[in-house]
């Protein structure tokens, strides 16, 4: 199900060099056609290859615009129905469309810290760089042993 951009909703995030969902692509598939050369749509985002995409929905999320969906596979969401999150400062809300008309809301907060507040080495020591060069440093300390040499499988 990769995503695309729907070029009327998308404001480029208002000219900056990157947009939102190009920071949030692990796979970095999103991109700004500054000058409309690509697309056709000047300072638009898209996707420039669908068929890489993870479908992990992080752009689909954090676009302040909403202007990025999926394309639904026909078994999952067939002839019109549709699924989209707003993304809220403490939640989302995904709305589901039915190919019948009828639509469900959904909400659930997000279960992230704030960006930059993870501090991924508090309360560890911090690395002494000169136990580096010492021998026997990654593999003796713990209880753990070096390998024997004739436990090694040989071919």
């Amino acid at each position: 199900m990769p995503t695309f951009v729907r070029t009327e909703k998308c404001d480029g995030c208002k000219g900056q060099d990157k947009t939102a969902c190009m920071y949030i692509c692990p796979h970095d598939l999103m991109k700004l056609d500054k000058d409309g050369s690509e697309t056709g749509h000047a300072m638009k985002a898209f996707n420039q290859e669908p068929e890489q995409c993870w479908e992990c929905y992080s752009c689909v999320k954090i676009c302040p615009q909403n202007a990025i969906e999926v394309r639904h596979y026909a078994d999952m969401v067939p002839l019109g129905g549709s699924v989209q999150p707003l993304r809220g400062t403490d939640s989302i809300m995904w709305t589901i469309k039915f190919r019948n008309g009828s639509m469900k809301r959904f909400k659930f907060p997000i279960r992230t810290t704030p960006e930059g507040s993870i501090d991924c080495y508090g309360g560890k020591p911090e690395a002494v760089m000169a136990n580096i060069t010492k021998a026997g440093f990654f593999n003796q300390m713990n209880g753990f042993r070096a390998g024997n040499p004739a436990e090694l499988i040989r071919k």
